[in-house]
């Protein structure tokens, strides 16, 4: 994958791979972890705590009542996709009462995948605001749930209000194969963008 021409240049490691930093966010419970770990070539750090009912009043669970974990400070994983192309995967959590970690997390990031469950789209706003925010390159990635209907990309991109030129992609968080797409999709997308860039100097 030709990476020439990025807006910002990844950092070199041994044997002149390139090391990107890689966000993965969205609303409480959209999958943020599952996509983590699932995709990682190493052991993912992962700081979940279990929810108590001491919780209840702060993070709402209408439509993830099953979820009996979250996420408290980061996730992190690795994964190469290429020989010359490492990304480092930080994960961030998704309840309002976190969201401070959020700008520290986001320094030297290239670009982010957010995270939407289609039965709560309300829950991604705050992610998707964040990152025009902060000029964070991002592409939408709709995880599907086993009760998750069926819309299409486009209802869900005009409900988002997500502009044409950004990607909008349907996958399974708990696939390998399906995240490492995404993670592909954001690439490309971050290199048509920088190309784009260029062009129009």
């Amino acid at each position: 994958m030709d990476l020439k021409g990025f807006d910002q240049a990844g950092r070199h490691t041994a044997g002149d791979t390139r090391s990107v930093k890689v966000m993965i966010a969205g609303g409480f419970g959209t999958g943020k972890t599952t996509m983590v770990r699932s995709v990682s070539d190493i052991k993912p750090l992962t700081t979940e705590e279990t929810l108590t009912q001491a919780s209840a009043d702060v993070d709402r669970l209408i439509g993830v009542a099953d979820k009996t974990e979250t996420t408290v400070s980061l996730d992190f994983g690795k994964i190469g996709l290429n020989d010359s192309l490492v990304l480092y995967l930080f994960g961030t959590p998704g309840q309002e009462r976190f969201w401070f970690l959020w700008n520290g997390l986001f320094k030297g990031a290239l670009g982010a995948v957010v995270l939407v469950d289609t039965r709560r789209l309300a829950s991604s706003f705050r992610a998707i605001e964040e990152m025009e925010r902060q000029h964070v390159p991002f592409v939408i990635a709709l995880n599907v749930f086993p009760d998750s209907k069926d819309y299409p990309v486009d209802e869900i991109r005009d409900a988002l209000d997500i502009p044409a030129h950004i990607p909008v992609v349907a996958f399974d968080a708990r696939d390998r194969s399906a995240s490492r797409d995404v993670l592909i999709t954001l690439i490309h997308h971050l290199r048509d963008r920088s190309a784009t860039a260029v062009e129009s100097r």
